[in-house]
């Protein structure tokens, strides 16, 4: 990773300065496309949906959680998509501007309202998602309003599958990533599996293996493991390597929560352990370990040949992740560079 200049914002050490980041990271840009959406998280831990006794409103949406946790950490990033050309689409283009993100390639639909989701984690554990998008703006993005220039200029092109559900969208990402994949881009993809978004689990199967052999970079969890390979055991390297890892993929990443993640290239293979910590709300977790891995991955592509430099990324990734629970709502809890070299600082000499 090359050193990052930080200044003092607000008291503490925080973003950069515009000038600085754009002339020290035009060359390490990270496109993230999708989805960007308003989550109300409710305003106490472990209840559900309708226990709820009020609910806080958030940025959110996976691929935007990624590009402002590049940029919160000192990197460089743009997020494509559409929202609705209302108070909350705006308040959203407004968020990644403030957090340094390039939002040029947003889109604004006058028909469609910004995307709604309701989240929550029980009390045992499990998070609870209601969506309202019917449609939502995200879902209505047209090929032909993409920044081709923004995704020319991408070292690395995000993004997930909810983009996959419905059309026009479907045909947008698809073109998105062939102009990124000509250009010379590094293609990152996290399946982030939401089933209540798709007709079916099949579909949802399908939609997301349709694209897979396209990526350089995948991130699964656990979960996602045996959903995509029908009851295969996540933890068994030879179903992870059989059934997901494929000829032209340089890196596969297994979240498994608090306890770390594996990864397995070509080459080599091998698990780096989680930082501890207690939980509020696990929400954007996986969204700030792979803007951690993004961002690293982003200065240094040697990484994926490099498996001590990989490690040291994936222990910073981690460490993102663990720091983002500890907050409520995604992108307000995604850490600074400063506070994850403080966590693994401090995890270190425990």
């Amino acid at each position: 990773m090359i050193p990052i200049k930080l200044r003092i914002v607000g008291g503490g050490e925080d973003l950069l300065g515009d000038m600085d980041r754009k002339s020290a990271n035009m060359d390490s840009l990270v496109v993230c496309f999708g989805e960007f959406l308003i989550d109300f998280v409710p305003t106490v831990g472990g209840v559900s949906l309708a226990e709820a006794p009020a609910f806080k409103k958030a940025p959110g949406g996976a691929p935007a959680n990624v590009a402002v946790c590049v940029s919160r950490l000192g990197g460089s990033s743009a997020f494509i998509g559409k929202v609705g050309d209302d108070e909350f689409g705006h308040m959203l283009a407004n968020i990644l501007k403030e957090n340094y993100v390039d939002n040029t390639g947003m889109r604004f639909d006058q028909s469609a309202r910004t995307a709604l989701a309701f989240v929550t984690l029980r009390a045992d554990g499990e998070r609870e998602f209601l969506f309202f998008r019917h449609p939502s703006a995200d879902m209505r993005l047209h090929e032909s309003e993409l920044d081709i220039n923004l995704i020319n200029k991408a070292k690395i092109f995000h993004y997930g599958s909810i983009s996959l559900i419905e059309e026009p969208c479907r045909s947008a990402q698809l073109a998105a990533m062939t102009i990124a994949k000509k250009s010379g881009s590094i293609l990152s993809y996290d399946p982030n599996l939401r089933l209540p978004l798709w007709p079916s689990a099949e579909a949802a199967r399908e939609g997301i293996m349709s694209i897979w052999e396209q990526a350089d970079l995948i991130k699964v969890s656990e979960d996602e493991i045996t959903f995509l390979t029908e009851g295969g055991d996540p933890y068994d390297d030879n179903v992870v390597m059989n059934k997901l890892f494929h000829p032209n993929l340089k890196l596969l990443i297994v979240t498994e929560g608090s306890a770390g993640c594996r990864y397995y290239t070509k080459a080599f293979k091998g698990r780096v352990p989680g930082i501890k910590v207690t939980a509020v709300d696990t929400t954007g977790a996986g969204d700030a370990f792979v803007g951690g891995l993004l961002s690293s991955l982003a200065s240094d592509l040697n990484l994926f040949q490099d498996e001590k430099g990989l490690r040291e990324a994936l222990a910073f990734a981690n460490a993102c992740g663990a720091l983002t629970v500890t907050g409520r709502g995604a992108i307000p809890a995604l850490p600074t560079k400063q506070a994850v070299v403080d966590a693994l600082t401090k995890y270190s000499a425990s």
